[in-house]
């Protein structure tokens, strides 16, 4: 059996075309399947479509959150209630194209145990969506311990032996891009274009992808932190050479240091890169703090057709 993860926030305008374009494809492939939507705290009528859908189709299944808990937690309590062989998740706003997943069950039958998908472009995106998306990856990949594709994307297949490890990590600020390429296994790439939303606009505002990308990178490196370090030991040396000159102005010439105005430029310039290595190092801090409580990933408020 193959189990479709798809997480749901405020799509009801693509939902039903979602649903019909899947049905159409597992009917051809003459697989047995469940649909599993994850609702992350939808405030249209996401869930009431869903539960539509449920009355005429015992494929399909829904697993409601109590609040939006984010994307990466929503196909994570997903994959905790899979029970198919493989699992394939996409998101609910048709950039993934559901005929695709035939070539993810054809690449898993042909002994893969991961088979991701990578973007090769999305039709009307911004320019600035663009350059953030390159630059993430221009920046987290010689950061990271795990080399991530350009493009990757959350539509991805997984065997039944990946999703029993995947459920052994306990993560809350989880980055599965790079959690499914450090784990290993046989993996296989396929290359797409993503169409435009069929409907609705992007739920990833700057201010969350800034967040997604900051998880990326504190998740799988501490280069930032020897990065801060290395900058306090040469603002530390710079600092130094400039107060021997200093002395030996004093000392030995006629020249007498005056004016405030270098001064503060200095106590500014200190004072920033100050500011800048405590942020980074609250940034892990936070994050260890938030692992150290291990409140649960999610809380359920309800599910329909899942039996556990």
């Amino acid at each position: 059996m193959i189990s479709i993860i798809v997480p749901v926030f405020n799509e009801e305008g693509s939902l039903p075309e979602l649903y019909r374009r899947i049905t159409a494809v597992m009917k051809q492939l003459d697989l047995s399947f469940e649909m599993i939507f994850v609702d992350d705290g939808s405030t249209d009528r996401s869930f009431e479509i869903i539960l539509e859908m449920i009355e005429k189709d015992n494929n399909v299944k829904i697993i409601q959150l109590s609040r939006n808990f984010g994307h990466q937690l929503a196909i994570i309590a997903g994959i905790d209630h899979a029970h198919g062989d493989a699992v394939i998740t996409m998101d609910g706003d048709l950039q993934h194209p559901p005929e695709l997943i035939a070539k993810l069950i054809e690449k898993w039958h042909e002994g893969n145990d991961i088979v991701y998908t990578c973007r090769d472009e999305t039709q009307d995106v911004s320019l600035f969506k663009k350059f953030t998306s390159h630059c993430f990856y221009t920046v987290i990949n010689p950061l990271a311990e795990v080399s991530i594709s350009p493009g990757a994307a959350d539509f991805r297949l997984l065997d039944r032996s990946v999703v029993e490890s995947l459920r052994t990590f306990g993560e809350r600020s989880i980055f599965l891009r790079g959690i499914i390429n450090w784990m290993g296994y046989r993996q296989a790439a396929i290359r797409y274009k993503a169409a435009a939303r069929f409907s609705g606009e992007s739920k990833y505002s700057f201010l969350r992808m800034l967040q997604f990308a900051t998880d990326g990178i504190t998740s799988f490196s501490s280069i930032p932190l020897y990065i801060s370090a290395f900058i306090g030991i040469g603002i530390s040396l710079c600092s130094f050479i400039y107060a021997a000159n200093v002395v030996y102005l004093r000392l030995f010439t006629d020249r007498v240091v005056e004016g405030w105005t270098s001064v503060m430029v200095g106590l500014l310039f200190l004072g920033g890169i100050h500011l800048l290595t405590l942020g980074i190092q609250g940034i892990y801090l936070g994050k260890i703090y938030k692992e150290v409580k291990a409140r649960p990933r999610y809380l359920i408020r309800r599910v329909y057709g899942i039996d556990h």
